[in-house]
C-alpha cells in the first residue's frame, strides 16, 4: 500500500514538472536551451584548456592583461544596472527602463573594446593565437564568450529603440506596461545577462588561478 502511495505520488510530481515544461512559453524554452547548449560548450573548451597540461607561462612574461581585469569590474557593473530593469518597469518608468538599458548597452561596448585591447596586451607579450595551446586557448575562450555577449547587446539596441518609440505614443505605453510577454522579455533578457557575467567570472578566475 505504501509503495503504491509512493509510486503515485511520484507520477504527480513527474506529471507536474512536465506540465511546468509544456506551460513555458516558446521564447522561455529557446532562451533555456540556448543557455544550456552554451553552458556546454564553454564547459568542454574548458576542460580542452585544462588539459593541456602545465606551461611556464612566466618564462615568457605573461601576465594578466590589465584590460582583462578592468573589464572585469565592467561586467560587475552591468550586473547592476541590468538588475534596475525589472524594477523600472514594475514602477512603470519607460524612460528609466530605457536608460538602464542604454547604460547596460554601453557597459557591454567597453567591455568588447577592452577585451579587443586585452588581445592586443597577449600579442605584446609574444602570446598570439597560433602559438602555445594554453595562450590560444585565452583567445579562444574570451572571443566565444564576447560572441555570445554580442548578441545580447544587439537585441539590447534593438529593445531600446522600440522603448524610444513607444514613449512617444501614450496608448503603446500603456500596452507595453500592461503586457505579460513584455514583462517576460525583460525577465529573459537580464537572466541572460546573468549568465553571461557568471560564464565570464568563472572564465577569469580560471585564467587567474591556472596560469
Amino acid at each position: 500500500m505504501f509503495k503504491d502511495c509512493s509510486k503515485a505520488n511520484m507520477e504527480k510530481t513527474e506529471q507536474t514538472w512536465f506540465q511546468k515544461i509544456e506551460n513555458l512559453h516558446p521564447y522561455q524554452t529557446l532562451m533555456y536551451l540556448g543557455m544550456f547548449g552554451s553552458g556546454l560548450i564553454f564547459l568542454f573548451m574548458t576542460i580542452a584548456f585544462l588539459a593541456t597540461g602545465p606551461t611556464n607561462m612566466d618564462a615568457i612574461g605573461f601576465r594578466m592583461p590589465k584590460s582583462f581585469i578592468m573589464s572585469t569590474f565592467i561586467i560587475l557593473i552591468s550586473g547592476y544596472t541590468v538588475s534596475k530593469m525589472l524594477k523600472f518597469y514594475l514602477q512603470e518608468s519607460i524612460r528609466e527602463l530605457r536608460k538602464s538599458l542604454m547604460l547596460t548597452f554601453w557597459l557591454g561596448v567597453a567591455f568588447c573594446v577592452l577585451q579587443v585591447i586585452g588581445w592586443k596586451e597577449l600579442t605584446s607579450m609574444g602570446i598570439d593565437f597560433a602559438g602555445l595551446p594554453k595562450g590560444s586557448f585565452l583567445y579562444v575562450l574570451s572571443g566565444i564568450h564576447l560572441f555570445h555577449l554580442g548578441g545580447a547587446m544587439v537585441f539590447a539596441l534593438i529593445m531600446v529603440l522600440q522603448y524610444q518609440k513607444k514613449e512617444k505614443d501614450e496608448i503603446q505605453e500603456i500596452i507595453m506596461l500592461t503586457n505579460p510577454f513584455e514583462k517576460m522579455r525583460i525577465q529573459l533578457f537580464t537572466l541572460y545577462w546573468y549568465f553571461m557575467d557568471l560564464i565570464w567570472l568563472v572564465l577569469f578566475m580560471i585564467f587567474v588561478l591556472t596560469f
